[in-house]
């Protein structure tokens, strides 16, 4: 157990962390390659859909049942899949649109007369509030997944980095152009991914005392309905306003056939 918890805590940092590829991306590429970055979140979707409806709700019905008895196992996996919805659904109504990292923005122009600066800097320090916001959920739910089922935990890992990517540009460009500073916009960027493993610590450590089955059944259902809403309500729009429609579909495709292969491979 103490090994998983060390893995789950090092894969949580991978994959909130990956906000600072995303920074680098934005302020060392001449052009960010838009229709890769379209089929990537497209990608990163398929993985997080087909992972959670697939494999991560049926785990947790299996370990609810087994504790709770076979009905009441079933509508508490059900209640729990939702409630994951409803609390990340309810972060994205309480953050202001111009701020939250889930609402594709229109693009920064290139110069901004002095007087701008300030409402930029303002602009790049509330979207990485709540990037911070959104990444402590995410981050119990990664390490939560990698505690439970480490097999699991890498292509879980690599969606999230993905999705974590565009938000490193959101907070990077506003605080760059309104500091001229490549360092301080990097390092905002890169911090605001603390959250992710910080929030898996926390949530781990309050919920150590009362671990059980019921428990992990509760929190495995509520990655996976978290994990859907991100990928519908972030992914997927984000994936359509970079690039193609189609070029997001058929990343989400590939998502999905891809873990489909890999889950078949460690049956």
């Amino acid at each position: 157990m103490e090994n998983n918890v060390w893995l789950a805590l090092g894969l949580t940092a991978i994959a909130g962390l990956s906000t600072g590829i995303g920074s680098a991306i934005s302020l060392f590429a001449k052009k960010t390659n838009t229709k890769f970055l379209s089929l990537s979140l497209g990608f990163s979707a398929g993985v997080m859909i087909y992972v959670s409806m697939v494999e991560i709700f049926f785990k947790a019905q299996a370990s609810l049942q087994s504790a709770l008895g076979e009905k009441p196992g079933a509508v508490a996996t059900v209640a729990s899949f939702f409630g994951g919805m409803l609390l990340i659904g309810l972060i994205d109504r309480l953050i202001p649109r111009e701020h939250n990292p889930h609402e594709v923005q229109e693009p920064i122009p290139e110069h901004h007369h002095p007087q701008h600066r300030q409402r930029l800097m303002r602009t790049g320090l509330f979207t990485a509030l709540a990037i911070a916001i959104h990444n402590f959920p995410e981050g119990l739910a990664t390490f939560v997944s990698a505690l439970q089922s480490p097999s699991l935990a890498i292509p879980i890992v690599v969606a999230i980095a993905l999705h974590n990517i565009p938000e490193g540009i959101a907070v990077s460009v506003p605080i760059y152009y309104a500091t001229g500073s490549k360092k301080k916009a990097f390092l905002y960027s890169f911090f605001s991914g603390l959250a992710e493993p910080v929030g898996a610590v926390v949530g781990y450590l309050i919920l150590l005392p009362f671990m059980s089955d019921t428990v992990y059944g509760m929190l495995f259902a509520s990655v996976a309905g978290i994990m859907v809403f991100i990928s519908i309500d972030e992914l997927l729009p984000a994936a359509q306003a970079y690039g193609e429609h189609h070029l997001s579909i058929y990343g989400l495709v590939a998502g999905m056939a891809l873990m489909a292969i890999s889950l078949l491979l460690f049956m």
